[in-house]
């Protein structure tokens, strides 16, 4: 059974960073990409930042400079590290993968920027 658990939100302050933790269990992060998406209050869920099983990253626009995706293979985790925090970047923010065509999320953590 493929599981999903992130950690790390909580309320930060504009202009700070904050690093989230998504603990994947089921599957091998050596041989399947992970994904970040956030959905924003009120709105649908969208795209953030992916790595690949070999450990490539690909940005959505907004992430790009800001934000950093990484993984640690032994521990099955993957991480995101967000810098320069927006109150736009208040969200809940969502780990994904997928295998044999079958998606999976995590149940979400939330990070709220203000001051």
């Amino acid at each position: 059974q493929v599981q999903l658990v992130e950690t790390g939100g909580r309320w930060v302050q504009p202009g700070g960073s904050l690093t989230l933790s998504c603990v994947v269990s089921g599957i091998s992060l050596n041989d399947h990409a992970a994904a970040w998406y956030r959905q924003l209050p009120g709105q649908q869920r969208d795209y953030v930042i992916s790595i690949t099983s070999q450990g490539f990253a690909h940005y959505s626009d907004f992430a790009k400079g800001r934000f950093t995706i990484s993984k640690d293979n032994a521990q099955n985790t993957v991480y995101l590290q967000m810098n320069r925090l927006k109150p736009d970047d208040t969200a809940v923010y969502y780990c994904w993968t997928m295998t044999a065509g079958q998606e999976y999320w995590g149940q979400g953590t939330l990070v709220t920027v203000s001051s």
